[in-house]
């Protein structure tokens, strides 16, 4: 195809804030990414946009494959809070009240009626 750009897992974006390797960014309201390395503030750095990442989460949270995780930007993890966060993905497995990390398919989904 010639007008194909890139496979678009990876994308080169520049962040309104610095961000460390492996923590996510939400750029707007609807592109997210997590950093493949540490970038700084306006530069253009690797985020990964597609495919499955570990992430930080909020600790004392349980999680069930398949939850539909949100964005907390201030605490920089994900979470179920619905209200005043974008959805950035599924998650992939389980996670436990306390852990630190879930396995979480990036992309914003929305349930059948919700």
């Amino acid at each position: 195809m010639k007008n194909i750009v890139r496979s678009g897992d990876v994308l080169s974006l520049a962040p309104g804030a610095d961000v460390a390797s492996g923590v996510g960014y939400l750029f707007g309201t609807s592109l997210f990414g997590v950093a493949a390395e540490d970038v700084k503030n306006g530069e253009v750095g690797a985020f990964v946009t597609e495919g499955e990442v570990e992430i930080a989460k909020t600790s004392a949270l349980v999680i069930a494959v398949g939850d539909r995780l949100f964005w907390d930007a201030t605490n920089k993890v994900v979470n179920k809070t619905t209200t005043s966060q974008q959805c950035v993905g599924i998650a992939t497995s389980a996670a436990a009240n306390p852990s630190s990390t879930v396995m979480m398919k990036i992309g914003c989904y929305t349930a059948v009626a919700a």
